[in-house]
């Protein structure tokens, strides 16, 4: 009898409240619109959301060093950094399932490419043919550029850049001709 009424009495002596548990404040962490509704990240004391610096960017060629896909080339088409994913066009591919949203419209089995983590690829050259870590250097002009370990190619050169989206832009349109 004595117990029961200590314990309750320590019940009462904490501080709950609804943003608490059992008298520990709770840090809200804010969603991100790329997470489902259940699921969490791991947050800063500030609650801001840790990002993770990766070795790769958008549109870089690279090769599958881990996995299923191991070997296959492709480029990146999204980043994720909150997880350090990456998508690679053409690498990866699930199988999805999708219900019809309409009635009479029939279900359908599609493809789709699935996120990769960053440490299971590795920057390629096409012109080499070889894959190789990234390293970073400062030009003469004052610009920090990234260039492969192996061949010591420079990557993020603005004439590098412009000819990438040239080539694009001529596949987009063969791909318009051609349909």
């Amino acid at each position: 009898m004595v117990a029961m009424a200590a314990l309750q009495s320590s019940f009462t002596a904490l501080s709950l409240s609804s943003k608490s548990f059992l008298g520990q404040r709770l840090s809200p962490c804010p969603s991100s619109p790329l997470l489902k509704r259940w699921e969490r990240i791991k947050c800063k004391p500030n609650s801001l959301p840790i990002v993770h610096k990766m070795h790769v960017k958008l549109g870089d060629t690279v090769k599958v060093i881990a996995g299923r896909d191991k070997g296959k080339i492709g480029e990146i088409t999204k980043i994720t950094k909150h997880n350090s994913t990456v998508v690679v066009k053409e690498i990866n591919l699930k199988t999805k399932h999708v219900k019809s949203k309409e009635e009479g419209e029939s279900g359908q089995i599609i493809k789709i490419e699935a996120p990769i983590h960053s440490s299971n690829v590795m920057l390629y050259s096409k012109e080499q043919n070889v894959a190789s870590r990234v390293g970073h250097k400062i030009l003469e002009d004052g610009k920090r550029v990234r260039f492969l370990v192996k061949t010591g190619e420079i990557i993020d050169s603005v004439e590098k850049w412009k000819k990438d989206i040239k080539e694009r832009e001529k596949k987009t349109e063969a791909i318009t001709v051609a349909s």
